[in-house]
């Protein structure tokens, strides 16, 4: 298939390289879409921050873009560890180290798609891979793209289904790890509203239902972008909000918890959060 043909190609490109072409092709995007630049504004702008803490962001979101061919489609052999330093990884560990299972609250944050991979090169090989939900993309064209990327060493993928759940479940039962991307919108069923920067939006019961039936340990996570060829900075840090390990919280306010976990780390970084998302919108019928 052409695209991916294509993907292959320019995974082979440095990596700086497409940092600095995905930056340029950002703001080509946002001068371009009207619709948009109005979403990314409203949202921002909503959120309580001003152009110069948010404008960064048009250029981080086309470098993620532009990230994804080499993250994907670099030859199995070249690995990402020497491009990452860690913050706080000491967390991951000694949860691990006392048998418990670790989720990872990873929003769409810096590059998000660095995480898994580099979590699985450095900790595969002596903890196991790192199971996560897997949802084929809907568009027919991406499918192929987005199934090459999850395959990699050290990583497997469970179908979003109540299979995959309990999957997960039981890895996690068992001391192993998981990511989840908190921010997206869930199908109808699936969460409940919650204040997200002080509006309401439907936010997945998945992540606190994972973490009150194991006792797993969840862990905010994020991959700070640092300039083009300087790499990235993994920061993992400990979520204590015990709405999100008591079970008898109600869905909203342990919600509300997951929320007030992401909002703490945009107002840390909000130049590098996908604004573009529509993350107020209306869930869609359950599939």
């Amino acid at each position: 298939m052409f695209l991916i043909r294509l993907f292959r190609l320019l995974g082979h490109l440095p990596l700086p390289f497409m940092q600095r072409v995905g930056a340029l092709l950002g703001w080509v995007v946002w001068l371009v879409s009207g619709t948009y630049r109005r979403r990314f504004e409203e949202q921002a702008q909503a959120a309580g921050f001003t152009k110069s803490q948010y404008r960064p962001a048009v250029a981080a979101i086309g470098t993620m873009v532009a990230e994804l061919p080499w993250l994907w489609h670099r030859p199995q052999s070249q690995g990402v560890l020497h491009l990452i330093r860690w913050d706080g990884s000491e967390h991951f560990e000694t949860a691990m180290d006392s048998g418990k299972g670790v989720i990872f609250l990873a929003p769409h944050l810096g590059c998000w798609e660095m995480i898994a991979q580099c979590l699985a090169e450095r900790y595969g090989p002596t903890r196991g891979p790192l199971v996560a939900l897997y949802r084929p993309a809907r568009k027919a064209w991406l499918a192929p793209l987005v199934a090459s990327s999850r395959d990699r060493p050290g990583l497997k993928a469970v179908p979003t289904s109540m299979s995959g759940v309990r999957s997960l479940i039981r890895v996690l039962r068992e001391g192993g790890y998981t990511g989840i991307l908190p921010d997206q919108v869930p199908p109808l069923g699936q969460g409940v509203w919650a204040p997200f920067f002080g509006r309401p939006a439907y936010t997945m019961t998945l992540l606190s239902r994972l973490a009150q039936q194991t006792g797993a340990q969840v862990l905010l996570t994020w991959c700070e972008r640092l300039p083009p060829g300087k790499g990235y900075v993994v920061h993992f840090e400990p979520v204590e909000a015990a709405e999100m390990r008591d079970a008898s919280a109600s869905p909203e306010a342990a919600a509300g918890a997951i929320n007030a976990a992401v909002e703490s780390l945009i107002r840390r970084c909000p130049g590098q959060y996908l604004w573009s998302y529509a993350r107020y919108k209306q869930p869609a019928g359950e599939e």
